[in-house]
């Protein structure tokens, strides 16, 4: 068989314990004025605001608190723009990194952010490069520091949508586990959660490959032997730099591969509802993995993902006899543990299913789903996860 296929990442990638102290000789190289998006972490960012200034880069703060929403990503390079910053750092989680990328890139392409975003806007391309953006996340979960795209809500629309080009991926990506420590046990199980989901779903999707699916069986190996750990002890710099790892290797994957239901489910249900994503995402992974082994014996019996939810199961459980049903088992126990609430208590109900399904079906991770799921089957893991 003939196999084709692209890797793209960050143009670098510094990653270590206490690497944040040397981020200021990274960045005085790339610009002189810097807008920087913070998220809620303000203690910590002091610190770096502090490196900043010692080497002589002015910053302009942009605080959010929420998921980037159009609105805010208009308000930060309004911003960004009257300040004459000629680079954009993100220090945060997810939504400030997509804050970020997204403001970087829109500063050099003319027009409204609703022209290039998928789905609900017109989807233009992306022609110019973005300004220097670095990025440097404070949490473990959704690998943004590696991606390139940027997840927006749209509360008019009630959905996520991407912003998405390789353009977007960053000119520096700065992970430092250390600055996951202060992180409390429960975002710690929802990022997590979507770290996990992150090398679990690119493994069998259609657009996997062997370099991603090396990465990817890396990161399940020291999730399922790390989260637990860093969940109950959250100093423990081992279980938080395997995290870490984790978390920009299911970023280097989705960016290079695809996701598939949970996160075709988890966009629109984001939009729809309050909720934080790794939760959404942890409570619909067993029950995706469990529809999609099913639909695979049921149907495509000789796809290639049906034998690697084995592996994934020997990959979590370290049971080399394990199959595809005790990883299913595995991820039960884990969210369990992890004290994943169900998807009614942010006001989800029955009456919502056939648009909730009918958003999810349009989603662009559904499209690397190893198998189309039917609406039969995607009503079924909404009931079970509700």
């Amino acid at each position: 068989m003939i196999m084709e296929f692209e890797f793209a990442t960050a143009d670098r990638i510094i990653f270590g314990p206490g690497k944040l102290n040397q981020i200021g000789s990274y960045a005085g190289e790339l610009g002189k004025k810097a807008l920087v998006v913070i998220g809620i972490e303000l203690s910590k960012a002091a610190i770096f605001l502090e490196i900043l200034d010692e080497v002589g880069i002015d910053s302009e703060i942009f605080s959010i608190d929420q998921e980037p929403t159009i609105e805010i990503i208009r308000e930060g390079m309004y911003l960004a723009r009257t300040a004459n910053c000629d680079m954009v750092i993100s220090f945060g989680g997810g939504s400030a990194i997509d804050c970020g990328k997204a403001i970087s890139v829109l500063l050099t392409n003319t027009g409204d952010i609703l022209e290039y975003l998928e789905v609900i806007g017109k989807g233009k391309p992306i022609l110019s490069h973005p300004v220097t953006f670095i990025a440097i996340p404070t949490t473990a979960g959704t690998g943004a520091e590696v991606t390139s795209n940027a997840v927006i809500n749209s509360p008019v629309h009630k959905v996520k949508v991407s912003l998405r080009s390789p353009k977007m991926l960053p000119d520096i990506a700065l992970i430092d586990p250390e600055l996951t420590f202060s992180m409390p046990p429960e975002i710690t199980g929802f990022t997590g959660m979507d770290a996990l989901t992150q090398v679990i779903e690119p493994y069998v999707s259609k657009k996997s490959n062997p370099f991603t699916d090396s990465i990817c069986r890396e990161g399940m190996r020291r999730a399922s032997n790390s989260l637990l750990l860093a969940y109950f002890n959250g100093d423990n710099l081992t279980a938080r730099t395997d995290m870490s790892i984790t978390s920009m290797f299911g970023g280097l994957a989705l960016a290079n591969s695809k996701l598939g239901a949970v996160h075709g489910i988890a966009g629109p249900f984001g939009g729809m509802f309050h909720a934080a994503h790794g939760a959404i995402c942890a409570r619909l992974l067993p029950y995706v993995m469990q529809e999609n082994i099913h639909a695979l014996q049921n149907r495509e019996p000789q796809n290639e993902a049906r034998y690697k939810y084995d592996e994934i199961a020997r990959l979590l459980t370290s049971n080399s006899n394990a199959t595809a049903m005790d990883g299913v088992d595995w991820i039960f126990e884990l969210i369990n543990s992890l004290k994943i609430p169900p998807l009614s208590i942010y006001g989800f109900s029955e009456s919502e299913l056939p648009g909730m399904i009918k958003k999810a079906k349009n989603a662009s991770s559904m499209k690397g789903n190893p198998i189309q799921l039917t609406d039969e089957e995607l009503e079924n893991i909404l009931t079970k996860a509700k």
